[in-house]
């Protein structure tokens, strides 16, 4: 089994997109594992609960485990996937930056985050949360073309 500085290694050299989905899906295994049997029924609880739409049970689900598990990643990820989900951008925004506080190259927090900004019209801040995430997966399907788009526009508007 691979370590977590394994994959990302991997991943930085990665170039076709079945290569990246598998090492992201391998990555998402070991973020997805908290270790700890009541964790993890906090964290399936919060899942079952954001695939059915109830997103206020999942915050619920989700905040219970960060509080048992404060250092746990992603816990403040599901949440701040639970609050945009709800519509709670600022709120999301603040879980995507404990998220990241505590794993710095959580690739699903950052391309939230540059969905988010996008969302909000913020082209210079989605250039920055792009550009972090192209020094994980340079080959991420899709990105090169948004950060020449975006530098384009920066490029004609600055």
């Amino acid at each position: 089994m691979s370590t977590l500085d394994e994959l990302f290694a991997h991943l930085r050299e990665a170039n076709t997109p079945t290569e990246i989905e598998m090492l992201q899906s391998g990555i998402w295994q070991i973020w997805l594992t908290t270790g700890q049997h009541v964790l993890d029924k906090h964290l399936e609880a919060g899942m079952r609960a954001l695939a059915a739409g109830n997103y206020t049970q999942a915050i619920h689900d989700f905040t219970d485990l960060i509080e048992l598990a404060p250092s746990y990643a992603e816990g403040w990820n599901k949440r701040a996937t639970a609050y945009y989900l709800r519509g709670e951008y600022r709120a999301s925004l603040d879980d995507i930056r404990e998220t990241l506080r505590r794993e710095p190259r959580h690739f699903g927090a950052l391309s939230g985050w540059a969905t988010m900004l996008r969302t909000l019209a913020d082209d210079r801040g989605t250039l920055r949360v792009l550009t972090r995430l192209e020094q994980l997966c340079p080959h991420w399907p899709g990105l090169q073309s948004q950060l020449r788009d975006l530098r384009d526009q920066l490029g004609s508007s600055g």
